[in-house]
């Protein structure tokens, strides 16, 4: 019975490990493929995208800017978050600095498939062994953390992590070629600052393109990756030991070099940077503009020549443009050259300044279009007083001086102040405005009555662009389109302005240099070899000073200032921008002299002389229908009689350091005034002819100048104070 007992327990516990054994197998060998697959899942590395999906997401930090055959202009950086250049191709790169940079960073990077295990060994080795451990992270580790961020996010340093890496760099090599994850390598590595990619780090450390790199200058990068803000011991102390040589000495100078003041990055030859300034927005951008790189250059040698010749002290700033007539396409956008500049910044080119004398070509087209006026009509350059409602209103000539008579073409030519009021009062302000506004001038947005009178004498503010776009369109016939910087862009239909003829008249009136010596000489700036019409312009308190004029194939405009808007020193109308003008014109007309426009119908031709020899005979041209071969003064009958001093309006001081009954103001009147007597608040004054002195208190004054019947022929009022 014993036996049997114990058999049958015997039996018993058999049975129970029968049983059991199996299922803890079973449990353990689920439990290793359960902790396998979250390793596996924890350890997944992230998607990587295809090299060309990459090179095609690039963006540099920088955009540049082309000339009209292709040729870089300019650049300017848009993105400030890091500097990075264009991607840089593998063959693009110096073979001996791309093996020093392999070597000291993944010797073993082409014979590997993404995991260096001989280099992970070691590092385990150090470990136990105590001593500091070396990097076992490959090219294509790094990489695969560059496409992916998440691989190398701070406090990704355990474990998993470190399987994770390996296991995209694995999977890395069997999407990409080596030779594709090198130049990924090359062009996504941080070297120093901001610097992001070789071609960032060869121009902005050693002022060289990726291709001149030397195997010193490999050596001197890679020193640089374990730690880029290293000093330059640190630097030449590495590149000296990943060199295994001797001659270390030549590192330290080029270490201390490198890390100095940053190199520009710019591959360009700076030519248009207020231009690039404008059009390059996004990063990346490749802008292909109409500017010609020679005339580029002519302009700006020219604009410094004659900025240094002034001075700081005379004039700072100045701007070049030059316009194709034909297309409308700009050829060169000068914004300014630097130098003394207070503001090398702004553009010049863009910037709103008070107009001057610029203005007065499409006044008098105007006038001429209308029939008001010919380019022998006489005009009155004498003093002369407006009433406006902000008060008395009396223009004067740039000199100071008066001419008298003098016909529209010598006006105009020679840039007479009052002659152009006096024809602004025929045309009228708020037409005159809306012709400019019509003729590309966007700077005017206040009415006619804003300008007042004073926009005869350009108290409006344009840019340059704006002045080389409406001399353009006289040039064309009175034909006005948009000009263009960029290549390509197609430009609207024209807007006419004014017609052929009259613009044909203005063009030949302001080419005229008999007709502006009495203002400029006969050999002033404004004179070239060959045909070309021109006009300069002064501002307030000698601010700005133009000169705008073209050829057959070119307008040029240029301005010279102080864009801080202090006034110039010793800067007249043809010593400041004129020489500029001068030189630009010339060398671009070097291959063909400019030649004079042929007349359109409707101008007929007359020679004509003066009365009272108020100008030489001449050949003079007219609107067909207006022609004339004498010139003479009216006669005094044939005048209005009218009061021309006092102006109504006028307000006049008393002196207080004289006594009031010694004061007197003198009247004067013009016309047929026989038989006229003057009366000033019922007194009577006298015979109008005699110009008498009055006395007059202060208060308001009504004086009335009364015909032969009684009636008043003229009356004006005007206060004393």
């Amino acid at each position: 019975m014993k036996a049997r007992a114990i058999r049958t327990r015997i039996d018993a516990v058999t049975h129970r490990i029968w049983w059991t054994g199996p299922r803890i197998v079973i449990a353990a060998v689920l439990g290793i493929a359960a902790l396998w697959m979250a390793a596996d899942y924890a350890t997944l590395p992230p998607h990587l995208p295809a090299h060309k999906a990459v090179v095609a997401a690039w963006r540099p930090s920088e955009a540049w800017l082309y000339d009209r055959d292709g040729r870089l202009l300019d650049s300017a950086r848009v993105d400030f978050q890091a500097r990075r250049l264009a991607w840089t191709p593998l063959d693009k790169v110096a073979p001996d600095a791309v093996a020093a940079l392999v070597a000291a960073e993944d010797r073993r990077f082409y014979r590997h498939g993404g995991i260096d295990w001989w280099s992970i060994a070691g590092s385990l080795r150090d470990r136990i062994e105590g001593k500091r451990a070396r990097g076992a992270s490959t090219l294509s580790m790094q990489v695969a953390a560059y496409l992916s961020p998440e691989l190398a996010a701070p406090g990704s340093r355990g474990w998993l992590d470190k399987i994770r890496q390996m296991r995209a760099g694995a999977a890395l090599e069997r999407l990409w070629s080596k030779d594709r994850i090198l130049e990924a390598y090359l062009n996504l590595a941080g070297f120093r600052g901001e610097a992001q990619g070789i071609g960032a780090a060869a121009l902005g450390l050693f002022g060289k393109t990726p291709d001149a790199l030397t195997r010193d200058d490999g050596l001197l990068l890679a020193a640089l990756l374990p730690n880029p803000s290293a000093g330059a011991a640190e630097i030449a102390r590495r590149a000296c030991a990943l060199s295994r040589g001797d001659d270390c000495a030549r590192f330290a100078g080029a270490a201390a070099s490198m890390i100095g003041p940053a190199r520009s990055l710019a591959l360009d030859p700076g030519l248009a940077p207020h231009l690039s300034n404008k059009l390059l927005t996004q990063p990346g951008l490749r802008v292909a503009t109409t500017i010609d790189m020679r005339v580029q250059t002519i302009a700006i040698r020219a604009l410094r020549r004659q900025l240094q010749g002034l001075g700081g002290t005379r004039a700072r700033d100045g701007a070049v443009v030059v316009a194709d007539n034909a297309t409308g396409e700009i050829r060169a956008w000068v914004g300014g050259i630097g130098g003394a500049s207070t503001a090398p910044s702004v553009d010049g080119a863009s910037s709103y300044r008070q107009a001057g004398s610029t203005l007065k070509p499409f006044l008098y087209a105007q006038a001429i279009e209308k029939g008001y006026l010919t380019p022998a009509s006489i005009l009155d350059d004498s003093p002369v007083q407006l009433d406006t409602a902000s008060g008395l209103y009396v223009p004067q000539n740039y000199d100071r001086a008066f001419k008298g008579p003098v016909s529209a073409r010598a006006a105009l030519a020679g840039s007479l102040n009052v002659p152009a009021v006096r024809t602004l009062l025929l045309t009228g302000v708020e037409p005159f405005r809306d012709r400019l506004w019509d003729t590309g001038y966007r700077g005017l947005t206040e009415s006619g009555e804003y300008y007042g009178y004073s926009l005869a004498l350009g108290s409006a503010e344009v840019t340059l662009i704006e002045q080389v776009g409406a001399y353009r369109s006289l040039a064309l016939g009175g034909r006005w389109t948009p000009l263009q910087v960029r290549k390509g862009e197609q430009a609207p239909p024209p807007r006419v302005t004014t017609t052929p003829q009259a613009a044909w008249l203005v063009a030949d009136m302001i080419a005229d240099p008999n007709a502006r010596a009495g203002t400029f000489g006969m050999d002033s700036a404004l004179r070239l070899p060959f045909w070309a019409a021109v006009k300069t312009g002064t501002s307030k308190a000698m601010r700005d000073n133009w000169c705008i004029g073209f050829s057959d194939r070119y307008t040029v405009g240029v301005w010279v200032g102080n864009l801080e808007g202090d006034p110039m020193r010793a800067v007249s109308g043809t010593s400041g921008a004129a020489p500029v003008w001068r030189d630009v014109m010339m060398a671009i007309h070097a291959d063909r002299p400019g030649r004079a426009p042929e007349r359109p119908r409707g101008i007929e031709a007359r020679d004509i002389r003066f009365d009272a020899n108020i100008e030489q005979p001449r050949r003079e041209y007219f609107l067909s229908g207006t022609a004339m071969t004498r010139i003479a003064a009216a006669p005094a009958v044939s005048r209005r009689p009218r009061i021309v001093s006092p102006v109504s309006g006028s307000v006049y001081a008393l002196d207080p350091d004289i006594p009031i009954d010694r004061q007197r103001m003198a009247i004067s009147v013009t016309g047929e005034v026989t038989g006229h007597r003057l009366v000033l608040d019922g007194r009577d004054l006298g015979i109008a002819d005699a110009r008498p002195m009055v006395l007059a208190g202060p208060g308001r004054h009504r004086l009335r100048l009364i015909g032969p019947r009684g009636r008043v022929a003229d009356q004006v009022v005007f206060t004393v104070r």
